[in-house]
């Protein structure tokens, strides 16, 4: 064999290979569902699937371009936000210590920052000294409420949540988040006094512990980075996040938050030429840029959170939103299957979606179509349970004596509007009763056929 023909072999040789890998990642490992694997191989292609689905809904979602909206409102809120956390401090005379906490949580921002403070004095000299009091606190607080909402509404729209959080328990939740950011700066700051201190004193002499305590001092931004990004995912969206997906997606935002705040800091000396084109303004793209991919890592993170909870569901995503007509009505008569026989026992509770894609290896996205069809059908209704008030249950929405096969199906047939001006009547009648015979015809032998005997 000639090196030609090596070469040859070689090259067809590593075709195949990447036809074989590139068909495993788009359609194979899709079919393969959750506890069909065990060990490390369950472990590697949950991650492959939790990271590929998560890339894909970041671009098919479009939260590139909801980080843009929400790099927007945070620049619009950001003067009012910082009021609010300043003026909370300096209720209690600890100001200067926010904004030296600040300061350090921000670095490479000293002069945006330094400008933030200054228009923070003067709106609140203004607030506190001009004739409308109540209304410049209003306007205050709404700025930096929508803001929070924006976010909310983001992270409920990741987690495809079927309710936002009312009202009341909005201002109070938000309200105890910007009373308690004030507190865990100046907590932050006094254990990294109190650490540097003990360093000083006591460990600097010590050959070992003096250099692994100032490993652990580097360390300290990532682990304060990762704990808040762990609390965004865990509590802002109004779904039941695990522990462990909100965890995991936490690590990886939280370490790529500060390797992008070094390469930013670091970028900052390189960026600084622009000085000539943009002049004083020049802090404002940078800030602008620092915010745009600050919100990238934070809505990936999120929607990584959703994909690894729900990896398990998964299985034939690729070509779920191929089905045929035929395979999601079969997919829907399972699911009001499963509910009228669950309804008729009364030691059995309702099911979710989790657990009714997890029995019935349905997909997520297939599930996800036949549920809300069914709710806007009014043949299923969400209900909530005593154990569980932030879980979302399903339940028939009216005896299932009533609920045939044909019913069912005739209203799948009808869901929609049919009011165009395509004239059925006269010029097209024949096509028109032509279907709706083929239908009669099809649903005829199901009208009493319950959909519990199923």
């Amino acid at each position: 064999m000639n090196k030609q023909t090596r070469l040859s072999a070689i090259l067809r040789n590593l075709r195949l290979r990447f036809i074989k890998g590139f068909r495993f990642l788009t359609l194979d490992m899709w079919r393969i569902s959750h506890d069909e694997l065990s060990g490390s191989k369950a472990i590697g292609i949950s991650a492959i699937k939790a990271f590929s689905m998560s890339v894909n809904s970041f671009f098919q979602t479009n939260l590139y371009s909801k980080a843009s909206s929400l790099t927007y409102s945070t620049i619009l809120s950001l003067v009012p936000m910082l009021a609010v956390i300043v003026g909370i401090a300096k209720g209690f005379g600890l100001q200067h210590v926010v904004r030296n906490g600040l300061n350090k949580a921000l670095p490479g921002h000293e002069e945006e920052l330094q400008r933030g403070f200054e228009y923070v004095e003067n709106y609140l000299n203004q607030v506190q000294g001009g004739l409308f009091v109540g209304l410049g606190l209003l306007i205050l607080l709404y700025t930096v409420l929508m803001l929070v909402v924006d976010i909310e509404d983001t992270f409920n729209d990741i987690w495809q949540a079927p309710h936002r959080r009312s009202w009341g328990r909005r201002i109070i939740n938000y309200l105890g988040i910007f009373v308690l950011i004030p507190v865990l700066m100046i907590l932050s700051s006094g254990v990294t006094i109190f650490m540097t201190t003990i360093k000083n004193t006591y460990l600097s002499d010590l050959m070992i512990i003096g250099p692994l305590t100032a490993q652990l001092f580097k360390f300290l931004p990532y682990a304060l980075s990762i704990i808040l990004f762990f609390g965004l995912y865990k509590f802002m969206p109004n779904v039941r996040v695990r522990f462990m997906p909100a965890l995991i997606a936490g690590v990886i935002a939280g370490s790529a938050f500060q390797i992008f705040q070094a390469l930013y800091i670091s970028g900052v000396l390189w960026i600084s030429r622009y000085n000539a084109i943009y002049g004083s303004f020049a802090a404002f793209p940078l800030l602008l840029l620092w915010l745009q991919l600050s919100w990238v890592i934070t809505l990936f993170g999120a929607q990584l959170s959703h994909s690894i909870q729900n990896v398990g569901n998964f299985y034939f995503e690729a070509a779920s939103d191929n089905a045929s007509r035929r395979y999601q009505d079969f997919v829907t008569l399972i699911i009001l299957s499963r509910m009228t026989k669950h309804f008729a026992d009364p030691y059995l509770p309702p099911y979710d979606a989790a657990r009714l894609s997890s029995e019935c290896k349905i997909p997520a996205r297939m599930l996800g179509r036949s549920l809300t069809l069914l709710r806007r059908l009014g043949l299923i209704v969400e209900v909530r349970l005593s154990s569980d008030p932030e879980g979302v249950y399903y339940q028939p929405a009216f005896d299932p004596e009533l609920l045939t096969v044909g019913y069912v199906l005739d209203l799948i047939d009808r869901h929609g509007v049919e009011d165009f001006k395509i004239d059925r009547n006269e010029r097209f009648s024949a096509e028109w009763e032509a279907m709706l015979r083929a239908r009669s015809a099809c649903l005829a032998n199901t009208q009493s056929e319950k959909i519990r005997d199923l």
